[in-house]
């Protein structure tokens, strides 16, 4: 069937995208209240539905805005608040299947990064809850599609279209969370050396031009999110104020936060030292948890692959699993980097999505030596995926102290 599938790549993407929706939606009204960061991004969206007045100004207004549109289709109540999460996290998925397919020329490595990233429990959590990284990553996901697919077309027109859809979405992704601005950056590195002695690619494109079609349709994209902004009934935003205002989220970004129960380091998030509870409590006539943590199969196995790409990248000149190791590598490093006074484990959101996806390369590259083991390592995935479930779905769980058989070290409670 797959063979089948392979010569309807856009069916299948669409395939990917209803069973992750499926997946993701199904039961997202639990838990019935509201959980972790969603106390702060549920009330500011109900401002933008008012426009009333600025609330949660530390962070830009498009996830908000996202989050507002759903509670507008479905109303104030669980599944308005998450809604639009349950299909930024839809979308996520079928990105990754695009970009990995797009990277390697294999639909059967598509696939099998698309089932990672939804059993790799990160996008499944963050698609069904009211928090802005599921946003974040959809529109970094699909930038970097429309960025590959710019690099490869030789119409010089195509390749400016598409080298525009990606920088608009890279300003949507820094219209989310500032986050993204490292990858707008790596953007604009890796066009310069990827045309560097091949000046043919992304169409012809000049490195001047390229340049200035990131940078200018990135930014306007950004600021154009602001627009709510100027309609509030209180304090609204004017053109003269704009941008300060920048200024003042820098502050809010930068303060020093008190210390946090669940806070962790950057470098231990790839070891999964320290995952958050963002829910558990009584809930619906049982007890309920929600448990952020990632797959340990795909999590820690991710590692071993990131290390194959990088010495398949560097020792074979690879470059699918060079590319695919530069940018996990990034993804975690700009972590050591941004001024950020606490760090959380779903800041490691980025990074474990690109995990899948150098798992599904290194499985491709050495396939002559793995054969068919990634379908047994899949097995593997789907059974620990299960085994986790209830409290990544907030299941009924049997008793006040039931999250105690998921707690396989003491850090993890």
């Amino acid at each position: 069937m797959l063979d089948r599938l392979e010569q309807r790549p856009v069916l299948l993407a669409l395939l990917i995208g209803i069973a992750a929706l499926l997946l993701f939606g199904i039961g997202v009204q639990r838990p019935s209240i509201l959980m972790f960061d969603e106390v702060h991004y549920v009330p500011a969206a109900r401002a933008l539905i008012d426009l009333s007045h600025p609330m949660n100004i530390e962070h830009p207004l498009l996830g908000k805005s996202l989050i507002a549109i759903g509670m507008l289709l479905f109303g104030d109540n669980p599944l308005g608040w998450r809604a639009m999460s349950v299909l930024a996290g839809a979308l996520t998925i079928t990105g990754v299947y695009a970009f990995t397919r797009h990277l390697t020329g294999a639909t059967r490595a598509g696939l099998f990064a698309a089932l990672l990233a939804m059993l790799g429990q990160l996008v499944f959590i963050q698609a069904r809850i009211g928090m802005l990284d599921v946003f974040l990553g959809a529109f970094l996901v699909w930038a970097g599609i429309a960025f590959l697919r710019a690099m490869q077309i030789e119409s010089h027109g195509r390749a400016a279209l598409l080298l525009s859809v990606s920088a608009a979405w890279f300003g949507a992704a820094v219209a989310v969370k500032w986050a993204a601005v490292p990858y707008v950056a790596l953007a604009g590195v890796a066009f310069l050396w990827l045309r560097r002695g091949h000046p043919q690619r992304f169409g012809g494109t000049g490195w001047l031009a390229g340049l200035a079609i990131l940078g200018s349709v990135s930014i306007a994209t950004y600021f154009l999110t602001f627009a709510p902004a100027f309609f509030y009934a209180t304090d609204p935003l004017t053109l003269a104020r704009l941008i300060p205002f920048q200024l003042d989220m820098w502050k809010l970004q930068t303060q020093v936060l008190s210390p946090h129960n669940y806070q962790s380091d950057w470098w231990s998030w790839p070891l999964m030292l320290r995952p958050i509870w963002y829910f558990y409590e009584p809930d619906q006539g049982a007890t309920r948890g929600v448990l952020l943590i990632g797959n340990p199969a795909i999590m820690w196995g991710g590692l071993a692959a990131v290390a194959a790409c990088w010495w398949a990248g560097l020792r074979e000149k690879a470059g699918a699993p060079l590319a695919v190791a530069i940018l996990w590598t990034f993804a975690l490093g700009v972590w050591a980097a941004i001024p950020k006074s606490l760090g959380f484990y779903y800041y490691y959101y980025l990074p474990a999505i690109i995990l899948s996806v150098a798992l599904a390369v290194a499985f491709h590259h050495y396939a002559a030596r793995v054969k068919r083991n990634d379908e047994w390592y899949l097995v593997l995935c789907v059974g620990l995926f299960a085994y986790f479930y209830p409290i990544l779905a907030a299941l009924a769980l049997p008793s006040d102290r039931g999250f105690e058989r998921w707690m396989w070290f003491p850090s993890w409670a």
